[in-house]
C-alpha cells in the first residue's frame, strides 16, 4: 500500500540499556496485528534482534527498521541498542526519524544514558515522548519518573497516560486524552471510579499543556477554564511540533499495557514529516536548511547500509523530497553516477515486504544498489547538492588486528572496510608510525562483535593486541647543524652543503620553513630539495623514530657545486643536518593528551577521581546531574585509556559511560619516556626481522 507524506509517522524508540525498548517494539508490533504474538528476548525470536550475535547475547546491536498501519497512517518504528557501544545505530535512526520515544524504567528514573540521548534530541529540536516502562516493577514510581525528567531537562513533562497503581499494584493505565483506561494485559477495561477526581485533574493539565501550542487557545483555555477534546488535540499538535512538551506515558511493554494510547497519540498528534529540517552542504562546505518536501523532484539520503545473506546488499533510503519509485534510476550525488532501483521493500525486522513508492518522509529499502553507500545522497539529476553525512562521535577504543596466516591479511582487510561501511562509528586504518592495522570503535564489546563475525563467516584465525601510541618528538632549545653531502664515483658527482637552525615552536604549531639564505650560496631552484629532506627526516625523530612536530627551520647558509649539485643532493644533505641539529636541541617525547567526559553514579565518583588520579590525569570539572548522575571532564593520556572502556564497565557495573577526543600533545621524560624508547626500539627491530 502506498502513503502519502501526510501519512507517514516515523520514531525511533531509544533509552539506557534494559529499559525495554525491543520488548516494547514487539508488543506494538503484536498490537496492531503485524505478528502473531508477541516474543521475550530471551526466545531470540523477535523482530529486532534477529542477527545471529543479537540472538546470542540477548542484547540489541542494530537498529531495525518496523512498519505499522495504525488509523490510517504508516508509522515507521526504529528499534536501537542501549548500550553505548552501539550509539552510532542510535544516530541513525534519529536522522532518519522526525520524533523520538525515550524509555525510562520506571523504577531507575533518569539515567546516563538517558541524558546522553536527550542532548542529543536537543541538537537536532527534535521532537520527543517518554514512555515509563515496567510499572509493575518494585519501586516503580511514575511521578517520581515525571518530576525527576523536569528537573533534569526543564521541559514541560506532560503526562497523557497516567498508571492505575504501581509496582505490585499496577492494573493497568489512563488514556487522560481520549478518557479510556486499559487494564495490565492492554484490554479496554472501565475507568475506575476512585479515580475520576485524578484523571479531571491529569485532563486539566493536558489542557493546560495544549494551550501552551497556540495563543487563541491560550485565552481560550483562561476565559473558559478548560478546552474542548477538539481543541485539546489541536493544541497538542502544534505543542508537540514545536517541541514545547513532552508528552508522557505509562505502561509495562512485556504485557502491552500501554501500547494502544501510545499508538493512538503517535497516529493522531505527531507532526507528519513534511516541513522537518534537514541540512545541505552548500558548495564552500557551509551548511544549509533544506525542509522535507511533499512536491518537487526526488532527493532522499542513504541513512544505513547492511548485508543480508539472503537479499545482498540493502541500502536504507529516506526520501526528503519527491517520490522514490522502483524500476527507475536516480543520480548518487556522492558518487558522480547513476543507481537503477530494482524493487522498494518496506521491512518489519528482516522481514521485506514489496511497496510500489516512498512518499516524501518515508523510510524503505532497496537491494543490490552497485554504488550506494551510507551518507550518499539520492536525486533525480545531477547537480544537487548533497545532504549532511551523519555526525557520528569519535572511537574510545581500538585494537590492532592482523591474521595469523598473512596470507588472509589482504581478505580481514576488505572485511573490516565493509564493515565501516555499515557502521560509520567503526574505523579500520594502517597507522604507518606503528606499523600497525588498528580497528577503532565505540567500546570493546563493538569491536569483539565485529571479529567475531568475521571469525565466524571465516573460521579466519584473527590476532588482537593493544595499539602502540603515535608519540610525536620536538625539540626544547633553538640549535644548528651543517651536513655536506659529497659522493664522487665517476662523471658527474653529487654535491650539496646546507645549514640548517632549527627552534622549537608553541605547541600545536606544527611546522615552518624560512628560506633564509642571501647572497645565492644556495639556488632558489635546489631549495625545494632542502625543504623535501626536512620534511622527510621530521617523519622519523632522532629518540625513537616518532614523527617530529612544533619545530621552525630556516635554511641560513649552505654551498653548491657549479657541475655535481642537484635536488637529491642537497636533500641528502638538508634530511642529515635536520637530523644533527635535532640530536643537539635536547629532544623530548611527546604524548597524545585526550578530552574525556565520564558519567557516573554519585556512588562511584570517588572511584572514578582516583582512578583518573592514577592514570595521571588532570580534572577540568565536575558537574552534578539529576538523577544522581555526575559529569567529570578531564584531560588524560593517551596512553591511559587503551583499557579505559573495560575498567569503566568493572569500576560502575557497567553504568558508567565515556566520551573522548583528542587534545593537544605534552612533554613526556623521565622513566616512562626511557621505556617508550626502548619498547619503540624493539619493535622497530622485530618488524625489520620480520620484513
Amino acid at each position: 500500500m502506498s502513503f502519502t507524506t501526510e501519512q507517514i509517522r516515523t520514531v525511533a524508540i531509544a533509552g539506557h540499556g534494559q529499559t525495554g525498548k525491543t520488548t516494547l517494539t514487539e508488543h506494538l508490533l503484536s498490537t496492531a496485528g503485524i505478528i502473531p504474538k508477541a516474543e521475550a528476548v530471551e526466545s531470540g525470536k523477535t523482530v529486532s534482534d534477529f542477527t545471529p550475535e543479537e540472538i546470542e547475547r540477548k542484547i540489541s546491536i542494530y537498529s531495525t527498521l518496523s512498519n505499522i498501519e495504525w488509523q490510517g497512517k504508516n508509522i515507521n518504528f526504529w528499534d536501537t541498542p542501549g548500550s553505548s557501544d552501539f550509539t552510532g545505530e542510535v544516530i541513525t535512526a534519529f536522522r532518519a526519524s522526525e520524533s523520538a520515544l525515550l524509555l525510562i524504567d520506571a523504577r531507575a528514573g533518569v539515567q546516563i544514558e538517558t541524558i546522553k540521548l536527550w542532548r542529543n534530541l536537543d541538537s537536532r529540536g527534535m521532537p520527543r515522548m517518554v514512555f515509563i516502562n515496567k510499572m509493575d516493577g518494585e519501586r516503580a514510581d511514575f511521578d517520581s519518573c515525571i518530576q525527576d525528567l523536569r528537573n533534569q531537562f526543564k521541559m514541560e513533562i506532560c503526562p497523557v497516560t497516567i498508571p492505575v497503581g504501581q509496582g505490585p499494584q499496577y492494573k493497568g493505565c489512563i488514556d487522560v486524552l481520549h478518557s479510556k483506561a486499559y487494564d495490565e494485559n492492554g484490554k479496554e477495561m472501565p475507568i475506575p471510579a476512585d479515580l475520576g477526581d485524578t484523571v479531571k485533574r491529569a485532563r486539566e493539565v493536558l489542557a493546560g499543556a495544549a494551550a501552551e501550542g497556540d495563543d487563541d487557545l491560550l485565552v481560550k483555555f483562561i476565559d473558559e477554564a478548560g478546552l474542548s477534546d477538539e481543541d485539546i488535540i489541536k493544541g497538542l499538535k502544534l505543542a508537540v511540533a514545536a517541541n514545547a512538551i513532552v508528552p508522557a506515558f505509562a505502561g509495562n511493554a512485556v504485557s502491552s499495557s500501554g501500547c494502544i494510547p501510545l499508538l493512538d497519540f503517535i497516529a493522531e498528534i505527531l507532526p507528519p514529516p513534511e516541513g522537518a529540517p534537514e541540512t545541505i552542504v552548500q558548495e564552500d562546505g557551509s551548511e544549509g536548511s533544506v525542509e522535507i518536501k511533499a512536491g518537487g523532484p526526488l532527493s532522499a539520503l542513504v541513512v544505513k547500509t547492511a548485508n543480508d545473506q539472503f537479499s545482498g546488499k540493502l541500502s536504507y533510503i529516506k526520501v526528503i523530497s519527491g517520490n522514490l519509485l522502483p524500476d527507475t534510476e536516480v543520480f548518487n550525488i556522492n558518487e558522480d553516477k547513476k543507481e537503477k532501483i530494482g524493487k522498494l521493500y518496506r521491512c518489519t525486522g528482516k522481514k521485506l515486504t514489496e511497496t510500489k513508492e516512498l512518499a516524501a518522509g518515508d523510510v524503505g529499502v532497496a537491494s543490490k544498489l552497485p554504488y550506494a553507500k551510507t551518507n550518499d545522497t539520492f536525486a533525480a539529476s545531477a547537480g544537487v547538492r548533497p545532504f549532511r553525512k551523519l555526525r557520528t562521535p569519535a572511537p574510545v577504543y581500538s585494537m590492532a588486528v592482523s591474521a595469523n596466516d598473512k596470507k588472509d591479511e589482504d581478505k580481514l582487510g576488505g572485511l573490516l572496510m565493509r564493515a565501516c561501511e555499515e557502521d560509520k562509528t567503526l574505523s579500520f586504518t594502517f597507522n604507518p608510525e606503528t606499523k600497525q592495522n588498528v580497528l577503532s570503535g565505540m567500546g570493546d564489546l563493538h569491536i569483539n562483535i565485529v571479529l567475531d563475525r568475521i571469525r565466524t563467516q571465516t573460521k579466519m584465525n584473527i590476532i588482537t593486541a593493544e595499539p602502540r601510541i603515535a608519540y610525536r618528538e620536538t625539540i626544547q632549545r633553538k640549535t644548528q647543524a651543517e651536513y655536506t653531502h659529497k659522493k664522487q664515483s665517476g662523471g658527474h658527482g653529487q654535491y650539496g652543503r646546507v645549514v640548517l637552525s632549527l627552534e622549537p615552536l608553541e605547541r600545536g604549531e606544527g611546522y615552518s620553513f624560512t628560506n633564509a639564505i642571501f647572497g645565492g650560496a644556495i639556488s632558489k631552484g635546489y631549495i625545494p630539495g632542502v625543504e623535501k629532506g626536512v620534511k622527510e627526516a621530521m617523519e622519523s625523530g632522532v629518540l625513537a623514530g616518532y614523527p617530529v612536530v612544533d619545530v621552525g627551520v630556516t635554511v641560513v647558509d649552505g654551498k653548491e657545486h657549479p657541475v655535481d649539485s642537484s635536488e637529491l643532493a642537497f636533500k641528502i644533505a638538508a634530511r642529515n643536518a635536520f637530523r644533527e641539529a635535532m640530536k643537539m636541541g635536547n629532544p623530548i617525547l611527546l604524548e597524545p593528551i585526550m578530552n574525556l567526559t565520564v558519567f557516573v553514579d554519585s556512588k562511584n565518583l570517588g572511584d572514578i577521581m582516583s582512578d583518573l588520579s592514577g592514570r595521571r590525569g588532570h580534572i577540568l570539572g565536575q558537574n552534578s546531574l539529576a538523577g544522581g548522575i555526575e559529569e567529570i571532564r578531564a584531560q588524560v593520556p593517551h596512553k591511559e585509556l587503551l583499557k579505559y572502556a573495560i575498567d569503566l564497565r568493572a569500576i560502575t557495573s557497567s553504568t558508567g559511560s565515556f566520551e573522548m577526543s583528542f587534545d593537544h600533545y605534552s612533554p613526556i621524560s623521565g622513566k616512562a619516556a626511557d621505556e617508550i624508547i626502548a619498547a619503540s626500539k624493539e619493535f622497530m627491530k622485530q618488524v625489520t626481522e620480520d620484513s
